[in-house]
């Protein structure tokens, strides 16, 4: 595929990314934590993991179910955490080290065996505990959830009008050989 060919794909994908920054504004005000400023970070990290995980539905379902896995993790973490106060400095550590093991035996279950999107759903479900004023549980799962919905949904779409693309270049690359050659 020559350039000028190809230069319509980084169109495609900044026109997504545009409006996947459009939507988050939308969305914004209605998501669960007054005075958020929007969780379109959510969206663009599961859109990549759809990437990582295959480009498939199948892929996308396991980063779904990945990040579900990481927010109960997470908050397995936590509460283990606040139960182990009395260990100090170690409290939180022994947590994690009780809820790491299960999570990499998912590793076995088909369906959970994309892990790396369990790291990314705890990772992200921390931070949003850590940095939104106001976060619960509940919010931070609606919210994560939501978006990561949203970033797999436009994964999918990426993937879809970027083979649709490919197809109707290499379609008219035929028509335009055989022209050439008649």
């Amino acid at each position: 595929m020559k350039f000028s060919q190809f230069i319509v794909i980084p169109v495609i994908v900044a026109f997504l990314a545009f409006t996947i920054q459009i939507l988050d504004q939308v969305l914004a005000p209605m998501m669960p934590v007054a005075g958020n400023v929007g969780f379109g970070w959510i969206a663009f990290i599961a859109w990549a993991m759809y990437f990582m995980a295959g480009c498939t539905v199948e892929g996308g379902q396991k980063t779904l179910f990945g990040y579900v896995a990481g927010i109960i993790a997470s908050v397995a973490i936590m509460e283990l955490g606040t139960a182990f106060s009395f260990a100090g400095f170690y409290a939180f550590p022994i947590a994690i080290f009780i809820v790491v093991v299960p999570c990499i035996c998912l590793e076995k279950v088909p369906m959970f065996d994309f892990v790396p999107a369990l790291f990314v759903g705890a990772g992200t479900f921390f931070g949003f505990m850590s940095y939104v004023d106001g976060a619960t549980y509940v919010t931070a799962t609606v919210t994560e959830l939501t978006y990561c919905v949203i970033g797999l949904v436009y994964g999918w779409v990426t993937i879809l009008l970027r083979s649709r693309y490919e197809q109707y270049v290499e379609n008219h690359s035929h028509s335009h050989d055989m022209h050439a050659s008649h």
